[in-house]
C-alpha cells in the first residue's frame, strides 16, 4: 500500500518535521495566530502564538480558543518567520492538510515580503485518506478525514485545535501508519 510506504519513508527521514497552524480564517487575508513544529522524534522545534495585524474573528476564536488577549504580547509574523524559514529549509514538512498550511504560511510571508520556505510540503491527510481506503461521495477519489478522526482510528487523543498539539498528533498518526 503506497500510504504505508510513504509513512515509512517519512519516519525514516530524520530531517522530517511536522507542522500545524491555527489561523484567523481561511481567506486571502487570513493570518497565522499559532504555529507548532515538531521533529520526527516528537521534540518541539517551534511552539508559539503570533500576534496578527487584524483582530481574530470570534467565529475562529470559538474553534481554536485563541482570542485577541492571548496574542497581545506574542511575536509578530516577521519575528516568527525569521525563525521558521531556516527551521524548514530543505526539509520534508508533513502537515495534515498541507495545501492549506502551505498557502497560509506563504500568504503571511508575502504580506511582509519575506521569502517563502524552501522545503518539500507533504500531506498526511491525503496519505491517511489512501490508508483508510474509503471512497468519497463521487466515488472518484478517496474520502478526506479530519485529523481527530484519523487519530481516533489509532487510539490517539485529539490535539484540540492548538498548533503544537495537532502537529504532534499528525506525527503520531504517520508513525502508526508506518507500523501497521
Amino acid at each position: 500500500m503506497r500510504s504505508i510506504a510513504w509513512a515509512l519513508a517519512v519516519v525514516e527521514d530524520r530531517s522530517t518535521v511536522f507542522l500545524d497552524t491555527e489561523t484567523t480564517g481561511f481567506d486571502a487575508g487570513a493570518e497565522i495566530v499559532d504555529i507548532g513544529v515538531v521533529d520526527s522524534q516528537g521534540r518541539v522545534l517551534l511552539d508559539t502564538l503570533i500576534r496578527p495585524v487584524q483582530p481574530i474573528p470570534a467565529v475562529t476564536s470559538n474553534i481554536h480558543g485563541i482570542y485577541d488577549h492571548h496574542v497581545i504580547d506574542a511575536p509578530s509574523w516577521e519575528q516568527v518567520g525569521a525563525v521558521l524559514l531556516p527551521l524548514l529549509a530543505d526539509r520534508r514538512v508533513v502537515v495534515f492538510n498541507a495545501d492549506f498550511d502551505r498557502r497560509i504560511v506563504e500568504q503571511c510571508c508575502a504580506r511582509i515580503q519575506l521569502a517563502h520556505p524552501t522545503c518539500a510540503w507533504e500531506c498526511a491527510m491525503r496519505a491517511y485518506a489512501d490508508y483508510a481506503g474509503e471512497r468519497n461521495a463521487s466515488g472518484r477519489g478517496m474520502k478526506w478525514h479530519k485529523l481527530d478522526k484519523a487519530a481516533a482510528a489509532f487510539g490517539i487523543a485529539p490535539g484540540g485545535h492548538r498548533a503544537y498539539a495537532d502537529a504532534e498528533v499528525c506525527r503520531q498518526v504517520v508513525h502508526r501508519m508506518a507500523t501497521s
